[in-house]
């Protein structure tokens, strides 16, 4: 199964979410799945990635070759697609994914997050998406999402994703 990361590049993001993101990635390997994810080789991402590679895993990484500017790219992944644009990527991340986890991170998690739960929403896949609300990251956009249930702005949000709290959370999901 391909499990697709959406979170943090940033080297400033906290320990609590890097350790979690590395257990992640063990996990990932473990059970055999390929991590597919942004390239990047710091926050989230990169803390996820190293998991699975410190544990013989496989990864595909897809960015575009400019995003090297802003962050460094992984050199580990087991394969990599270089892609023109971000559209571009995000559409390979649907394309080569069985799943999404969304992860801490910020504006670029969110254009991710909320586009593949639009996607998902207009019938344009079915697939599994699970937000990891480490250490109540989401509590806040989770709420805003309810709101706007609530305010009839939206409906049925609850099929839309999932929420997990922690590893074991996540994996039933995709059990």
């Amino acid at each position: 199964m391909n499990i697709c990361l959406y979170g943090s590049g940033s080297r400033q993001t906290p320990e609590i979410y890097l350790n979690e993101a590395y257990e992640l990635g063990k996990k990932l390997a473990e059970k055999n799945f390929t991590l597919v994810f942004g390239g990047g080789d710091t926050g989230m991402m990169g803390a996820c990635a190293k998991g699975v590679h410190d544990n013989k895993g496989k990864s595909l990484g897809i960015a575009p070759e400019w995003i090297g500017e802003f962050e460094p790219l992984c050199k580990q992944c087991s394969k990599f697609i270089y892609v023109d644009s971000m559209d571009e990527r995000k559409s390979k991340f649907l394309e080569n994914s069985d799943a999404f986890i969304i992860s801490p991170g910020g504006i670029g998690t969110l254009d991710e997050f909320f586009e593949i739960i639009t996607l998902r929403k207009l019938n344009q896949h079915d697939k599994e998406i699970i937000v990891y609300n480490i250490n109540h990251f989401y509590d806040t956009m989770l709420k805003m999402i309810d709101e706007m249930g609530e305010k009839g702005f939206l409906y049925k949000q609850n099929e839309l994703f999932k929420v997990a709290t922690s590893l074991d959370e996540i994996f039933e999901y995709l059990d």
